[in-house]
């Protein structure tokens, strides 16, 4: 028994007293469940309302740039601006992808903000409304990285697995890095 919590120690016999674990000869930290993700723990997920146009993932130019003229505030369109100027594959290309993404990324987090989002917890990218934010966000770590700005590319990337794991490997596999 552990002293003062009342229930027996078991031994793991693939720890050593360094805080790895022997995983077929090599050595990896210990890691630990998220408590934070369990249910109900932490705020709770951020669910934006529709904000803009329906755009289907294939709408031209044209159509991009009449939602952003119906509704500024739609991130949606800005992040399919961001990600058709980063297909350019041009410095040029790069910096007004750039523009298009964090015009995106900061409409999406006002949006957040008056959900009620406090800066922290999930942004679940099954939610489509959810999806323009997240989009954008990672159009701005791509272009970010594109121009050399690193600092930048990392934060947004952090910030993105941070919000949703699953959106951060569906938008890593649709958009990745070059």
């Amino acid at each position: 028994m552990l002293p003062g919590v009342g229930c027996p120690r078991v031994p793991n016999p693939t720890a050593d007293p360094s805080g790895t674990t022997r995983v077929g000869g090599v050595s990896e930290p210990v890691t630990h469940r998220n408590l934070l993700a369990a249910a109900g723990a932490g705020p709770a997920p951020s669910l934006l309302p529709v904000i803009g146009p329906a755009l289907t993932d294939g709408a031209g130019h044209a159509e991009l740039v009449a939602a952003v003229v119906a509704e500024p505030a739609g991130s949606r369109a800005w992040a399919q601006l961001a990600e058709e100027a980063l297909a350019v594959g041009t410095s040029e290309g790069d910096v007004t992808a750039y523009a298009y993404a964090r015009t995106g990324y900061h409409r999406g987090l006002d949006a957040l903000r008056r959900s009620g989002w406090k800066g922290a917890g999930p942004i679940p990218y099954e939610h489509e409304p959810n999806q323009g934010f997240l989009r954008a966000l990672w159009s701005l770590a791509r272009a970010a990285q594109r121009i050399g700005d690193l600092v930048e590319y990392e934060r947004c990337a952090q910030f993105l697995r941070d919000s949703t794991e699953s959106g951060y490997r569906a938008l890593t596999s649709a958009f990745p890095l070059e």
